[in-house]
């Protein structure tokens, strides 16, 4: 003869305890949390990072612009390193002309290696004062999906902690109800058997 098991936490029978029905729903609290709620909380934290770092990307090409800048000295050259790495970059004095303003001077970030004459992309504020360029759309997606992420992570960190704090207090009160049980019982049986 087959016993069913599965869900006997809902139903009501006399071996279930009150902390059995709370592991039970918590055990189902649990579950939407992680497959509905984290999702949901990374998707809406991550949707809100990206709307307010492309809000800010605009805001930084509108007030940006790139002009084109002649090295006036050398870039120091590049140190050896791992296939795949970005150059790294040095500040150097560059030479460009502003428009209604005339040539300028001033320091820029240029790949290593530059060498004096050649070309590099200048980024200029409103007021002509070199700045980097604006934040590209690859760097808004990766900084929304990396804040989406990590939320997720920390809602499954933060429900699995509060999961797990649930049954070792329904742990414990289970073990004291069984405590409490054997001690009214427990004394019935050994006359029986002495």
């Amino acid at each position: 003869m087959r016993t069913r098991v599965r869900g006997w936490r809902w139903r009501r029978n006399p071996l279930r305890r009150r902390s059995d029905v709370v592991e039970a729903w918590t055990v189902l609290t649990v579950a939407v949390l992680l497959f509905v709620g984290a999702p949901l909380a990374g998707a809406a934290v991550g949707w809100w990072r990206y709307e307010s770092a492309q809000a800010r990307a605009a805001t930084q090409r509108a007030e940006r612009q790139r002009v084109s800048a002649v090295l006036v000295e050398t870039a120091p050259a590049a140190v050896p390193s791992p296939q795949g790495a970005r150059l790294p970059t040095f500040r150097v004095k560059v030479r460009w002309t502003e428009p209604g303003k005339g040539p300028r001077t001033g320091e820029a970030l240029v790949p290593a290696g530059g060498q004096r004459g050649d070309r590099v992309a200048v980024w200029l504020d409103k007021r002509g004062r070199n700045v980097g360029p604006p934040v590209s759309t690859g760097a808004v997606w990766q900084h929304a999906l990396t804040t989406g992420v990590s939320t997720a992570a920390g809602v499954v960190a933060v429900v699995l902690a509060w999961h797990f704090a649930v049954r070792r207090i329904a742990a414990r009160r289970r073990l004291a109800e069984w405590e409490r049980e054997w001690a009214r019982t427990g004394p019935k049986w050994r006359r029986h058997t002495a």
